[in-house]
């Protein structure tokens, strides 16, 4: 229902006003009429949910993962149905994280630019620091210099600073009487010297096509600029990665088992292998150190014909589990085998006032096991299918150690702890009193409301929320 609502943008009277008034196309038809083919990996649809930006999702931008030419490729795409494509924080994190992304994975980047620029009242939050707006323009010229092509269209208003996305990348498409560009608009033109010019004469398609030089070709249509930028991108000498025709099994058992199988109370953890069997080519699964650290399930399979290794948790990430889980991901590094994450950890049992021996050999296994991980020079993704919580989110490479991806499923709990186990921690001084009740309880109403998956991601904390079914797919 959220992804449903999502995809309307601002809504039918704005896509109505934006098509019908405003000659535009609306951003997923634009998508459409660029990608090779439907498929189309949306990055963090649900980001600025239920923020308090307004009623709508406030990130005002797409971003997503699709093939032009055979070649993959970023895409980063104003929605002018929210708020005019105006750029909120969410919404400058948002592209930073598919420039980051497109980086990563040396992909070639296409900016779809119809936006209003910054908004304002919360420039504090957006133009200052190292991780603000500006952040966008310093990582197209890295990208430039570590060759990944980038290209866009001007197919809306192109204002204040989002004036550099296009003119920064290696060539720009600008259309005719619907493409703006400039740095400040005629109303504050009108404002600054008294004189009225109206937008074509101001930054319109034809004065930088012919005048500035800010744009590399002129197209009068949507469809056209499209076009143009599907045959510059067959002329970049960009070659797409070889897609190998590879034979692969399917799963034994049906994906839409896994809806079934998605735990919906966490007083348990899901026996994990139930999930692999729904994920693994064929169901087959050659497991590492099968009888050692059983909390931790360590192995090797095929995803649609490529070798991956599986670090998955079942149960508690205890002391031998995580000396397993350091053996095997060294393992996968040495033999540059990308890793998939499982995240299914238990809530920790609270522990006892007097730290034991078992337990601090548990920590040092955990910062082994983080170390490994954070070194490992392979590819790694990350599905939170139950819990993560904790230190043990670190060790399964939860989002501050930089996967290349990491979603979630709908079910999904992130947290530092586990609210339920607040009414047994002792308070400080060594009371056993567990303190106001009212106190406690908003405390848990709000540890629970944080912790789910739709907050996460309307924050940015993961790639996207995916719905079982399609976890070997994306």
């Amino acid at each position: 229902e959220l992804l449903e609502m999502v995809s309307k943008g601002g809504g039918e009277n704005a896509i109505l006003r934006h098509t019908q008034r405003n000659k535009k196309l609306f951003v997923r038809e634009r998508l459409k009429l660029l990608l090779d083919d439907e498929y189309f990996l949306e990055l963090s649809p649900l980001a600025g949910l239920n923020m308090p930006y307004g009623d709508v999702p406030a990130a005002g931008c797409l971003t997503g993962i699709g093939k032009i030419c055979g070649v993959w490729c970023v895409f980063m795409a104003n929605d002018a149905t929210v708020k005019g494509g105006t750029i909120y924080p969410i919404g400058v994190k948002k592209q930073l994280r598919a420039q980051e992304i497109a980086m990563q994975n040396r992909l070639l980047s296409v900016y779809l630019v119809d936006s209003g620029g910054a908004f304002l009242p919360l420039q504090s939050e957006l133009f200052p620091d190292k991780s603000h707006g500006g952040r966008i323009f310093y990582n197209e010229a890295i990208m430039s210099a570590m060759r990944i092509p980038q290209v866009a269209v001007v197919c809306g208003s192109c204002v204040a600073g989002g004036a550099y996305v296009p003119t920064m990348a290696e060539e720009a498409v600008i259309v005719d009487k619907i493409g703006t560009l400039f740095l400040a608009g005629p109303p504050l033109v009108k404002a600054a010297t008294g004189e009225y010019v109206c937008p074509e004469d101001l930054g319109g398609a034809k004065l930088h096509s012919e005048v500035s030089g800010c744009t590399d070709h002129f197209a009068s249509s949507e469809k056209e600029a499209y076009e143009c930028i599907r045959n510059v991108i067959s002329t970049l000498n960009y070659d797409p990665l070889p897609e190998e025709v590879i034979e692969h099994e399917r799963p034994l058992y049906s994906a839409d088992e896994l809806l079934g199988l998605a735990p919906q109370d966490y007083r348990c953890t899901l026996p994990v292998k139930l999930i692999l069997s729904r994920l693994m080519d064929g169901s087959r699964f050659q497991e590492f150190k099968a009888n050692y650290g059983i909390t931790l399930i360590t192995g090797f399979g095929l995803v649609e014909g490529h070798v991956v290794g599986i670090v998955a948790n079942n149960g508690e990430l205890s002391h031998d589990a995580s000396l397993k889980g350091s053996h095997f991901i060294q393992l996968c590094s040495q033999r540059n085998i990308p890793i998939l994450f499982f995240q299914n950890t238990a809530p920790p049992t609270a522990q006892p006032t007097s730290i034991s021996q078992a337990h601090s050999n548990r920590l040092k296994a955990q910062a082994s096991m983080m170390a490994a991980v954070a070194c490992a020079a392979v590819p790694k993704i990350t599905i939170v299918i139950g819990g993560c919580y904790g230190s043990e989110s670190y060790a399964m490479c939860g989002r501050s150690f930089s996967p290349n991806f990491l979603f979630m499923w709908p079910n999904a709990r992130v947290a530092l702890v586990d609210s339920r186990h607040f009414s047994t921690v002792p308070q400080a001084g060594g009371n056993d009193c567990t303190g106001d009740d009212s106190e406690l309880k908003h405390l848990k109403e709000k540890l629970e409301e944080e912790s789910s998956a739709f907050y996460s991601s309307a924050r940015l904390w993961d790639d996207g929320v995916i719905l079982p079914q399609n976890t070997r797919k994306v």
